[in-house]
Order: structure tokens, then C-alpha cells, then sequence
């Protein structure tokens, strides 16, 4: 499965800390988790936090999901330990926060291999700052390691003295720079956070918001907001079936030598079907993981 199509609907959150919570995880039907050693363990936990999430990784228990761990920043008296530790637990991903520059992206890929990182575990960079955002660019095209960009809404919103309010206006320049960075350097881009889990209406809002925009799926942080969020980034049955007759009607005028194609009325070209293509692309990837 090619990076860009590994489902990632649904990236929840899960502190490192917490056994039973690490264990609760393996039942949860969300595409990736984040295992997290960073703002979920209290500094005199981190050490065994730590052990834990690596043992986690290395367990073989939790099914298909892709399994990531996120460590400590450049710079926290945590970062060269979390980071050593991973590289040899080996999981999917390293979630680095605050990465800010390219020159920190070369860093941080040249630590990964100095610990013996097997190429399987690729680096995902958090953007969460205003020099990020500007830097997006050259973040995002810095190493081919670097497969996946998360937005850290809540530190940018922080960074920015922005409120958090609905349809996230404040946030909209940071995300869409974000958005055109991945889209240049053909990376994965995941939207942040939604902070009021019992905001139901409120956070359904937001994953049609952040799909609409491009995003190939949403940070989370309760499992609650796993299954609606699956929901609103999977390609719905009626575009799976639009897609097949997209593509079908241009396979057939393509046979026929007739260069007009239309399907209900509208008409079709290559970039249509290419869109066709990656919808039932990514539906496939979704189904494989059933």
C-alpha cells in the first residue's frame, strides 16, 4: 500500500502513561494511534512511560493499525532518550512537536538512522508554530522519511492569540499553507484536535471542514470521536459509485476514439478520472483493513 493511500482517517491520541489505556486501544477502530510520551506524561512518568509504549509497539496486538509513537521535542531534556528508545522499538512512526525548520527535519532523520531506525519507521512532523507554518514548504520536501505532516492546532491558536471558535477562521492561513505543502511534497497532512469531546454536532463540523480543505483524516483524543470521524474521511457510497461510472464511461470513449465524455450531464476529463482513481483507491485501502 503506497504511503499516501495507508488509510490514516482517524489518528487518536493515547497517553504512554496509562497501562489500561494502552490496552483499551487495541479494541478501537481507529486507523492509527499516536503513543504519545509528550503533554500526556507528567515529567516524573516519562521514563516509564517510555518503556511501556515501546513494549506496546512491539506486542503484535493491535491488529492493522499503524502504530506511532510521539516523543519528546528538539531541545526537552526527554528528546535524545524517547528518540533512542523508539528508533529501536521500530513502530510505523516517530511523531517529532514543534519541528519548525528543514535543517531540524535533516536532525532529526540523521538521529533516526545513527539509532538504527529500520526504514519502516518514518518520521511525522507536527507543525504548530507560526515559523512552521511559514516553512511549511521547505519542511515538508526536506527527506523522503518524512511521509506525515500534523497540524498542532491548539499551539498554533496558542502562538497566534486566536480564539478557538467555529469554522476556525483564525487557523484557516496556517492550515491551507500546511495543506499546499503537503500536496507539493506529496505527503500525508492530518488536521488537528478537537478539544470538547461531548460537542458532538460541533466536532462533525470540523471533519467535514478539514475533508472539504484536503486533509487525508484528524488527530483525535477520545475514542469517542474514532467512528464519526472514519465516517465523514471515507469516500460515502455514492462517490464509490460515481467513480466507477466515471471512470468506466472514459474507458469506454478512450476505446472508442471519442475525445468528448460526459457522465449526467457533465462533462469529464483526465483530471476527473484521476480523482475517480484515488477515491476508489482509497476505498480499497479503507475495505483492506477490515
Amino acid at each position: 500500500m503506497s504511503e499516501t493511500l495507508r488509510p490514516r482517517r482517524s489518528v487518536l491520541y493515547m497517553p504512554g502513561a496509562n497501562e489500561r489505556a494502552l490496552e483499551k486501544a487495541k479494541g478501537i477502530p481507529a486507523d492509527a494511534l499516536i503513543l504519545d510520551l509528550e503533554d500526556a506524561v507528567a515529567p516524573d512518568a516519562k521514563a516509564d512511560a517510555r518503556v511501556r509504549v515501546c513494549a506496546a509497539v512491539q506486542s503484535g496486538e493491535y491488529g492493522a493499525k499503524e502504530l506511532t509513537i510521539r516523543i519528546n521535542g528538539l531541545g526537552t531534556d526527554w528528546h535524545e532518550a524517547d528518540l533512542a528508545a523508539a528508533a529501536a522499538a521500530g513502530p510505523d512512526g516517530i511523531v517529532v512537536p514543534k519541528v519548525n525548520t528543514a535543517a531540524e527535519v535533516a536532525l532529526l532523520v540523521d538521529a533516526l538512522e545513527a539509532a538504527g531506525a529500520p526504514p519502516r519507521t518514518k518520521l511525522w512532523a507536527m507543525l504548530e508554530t507560526p515559523v512552521a507554518m511559514i516553512n511549511s514548504a521547505d519542511i515538508a520536501t526536506a527527506s523522503a522519511r518524512l511521509t506525515v505532516l500534523v497540524m498542532g492546532t491548539n499551539d498554533l491558536a496558542k502562538e497566534l492569540h486566536a480564539e478557538h471558535v467555529p469554522g476556525r477562521a483564525p487557523l484557516q492561513y496556517g492550515l491551507q499553507a500546511c495543506l499546499m505543502a503537503a500536496r507539493l511534497a506529496g505527503k500525508v497532512i492530518l488536521d488537528g484536535v478537537y478539544n470538547d469531546i461531548k460537542d458532538d454536532e460541533g466536532f462533525r463540523a470540523e471533519c467535514v471542514q478539514g475533508s472539504q480543505f484536503g486533509f487525508d483524516g484528524k488527530t483525535l483524543i477520545h475514542p469517542s470521536q474514532v467512528e464519526p470521524c472514519n465516517d465523514v474521511f471515507a469516500p460515502s457510497e455514492d462517490e464509490i459509485a460515481s467513480s466507477r461510472e466515471i471512470i468506466a464511461a472514459f474507458e469506454e470513449a478512450e476505446a472508442e476514439g471519442r475525445g468528448v465524455v460526459t457522465v449526467n450531464g457533465r462533462m469529464i476529463e483526465n483530471l476527473h478520472v484521476d480523482n475517480a482513481r484515488r477515491i476508489l483507491a482509497v476505498a480499497d485501502a479503507i475495505a483492506a483493513l477490515a
